[in-house]
């Protein structure tokens, strides 16, 4: 079937009351529709999360995040790209963190904030990569470093969480932590870091 012989989908993309074929994705459909859009788009295949939108569907009043390049169009949807000023980073150094008992308290003094999650679920339900980010935090928090890597690795770093939490932490970048010190370190298990400093500040008993 040729492109102009498929069937047409009405949508509306920012504003602007739009028609495209149906099977082409938001972008695609902002393009057929003449309106070349370049903020906002980058590798086009669900990698980057440069084109995160919000999305209400015609049977719905629900609004959901989405990736722009992958997201297909539907009859009667309504698509707004979102645009926000970069977030400022974290910088730290692997050198700088002596070793891998010590990497629990860096990770504190990098997000103090990480501490402070309301377990609200307002991160996870943004995800459009659907991550249990929430899980992902809390894990991080306890130290169990590897574990919360593996859980973002599905991330591409769209910052849609850090958007959505109200205690302003940067999940993703907890993520990003976690993995690099996995990788770094090879983590001692987070009870056995908890059970010495314990340990070292007489809180617990040793029995000889």
């Amino acid at each position: 079937m040729t492109e102009a012989a498929k069937k047409l989908i009405n949508l509306r993309i920012n504003g602007k009351d739009i028609s495209a074929p149906e099977s082409l994705s938001v972008i695609q459909a902002l393009w057929y529709a003449g309106y070349p859009r370049v903020k906002g788009v980058g590798c086009l295949q669900g990698v980057c999360g440069s084109c995160r939108v919000f999305v209400r569907r015609a049977d719905s009043n629900e609004v959901s995040t989405e990736l722009g390049c992958e997201l297909l169009i539907e009859e009667g949807m309504d698509v707004s790209f979102l645009i926000y000023p970069i977030p400022p980073y974290q910088t730290y150094s692997l050198e700088e963190i002596p070793n891998s008992w010590e990497v629990q308290a860096k990770f504190h003094e990098i997000f103090p904030e990480a501490a402070q999650c309301r377990h609200c679920g307002g991160c996870t339900t943004t995800c459009p990569k659907d991550i249990d980010v929430e899980k992902g935090v809390e894990l991080a928090v306890k130290g169990r470093f590897q574990e919360a890597g593996e859980l973002f690795v599905q991330c591409v770093m769209c910052n849609l969480c850090q958007t959505a939490c109200p205690e302003l932490i940067t999940p993703n970048h907890v993520a990003l932590f976690s993995r690099r010190v996995t990788a770094y370190f090879h983590t001692r298990p987070s009870n056995l870091i908890h059970r010495l400093e314990k340990m070292r500040k007489g809180q617990l008993q040793v029995i000889e």
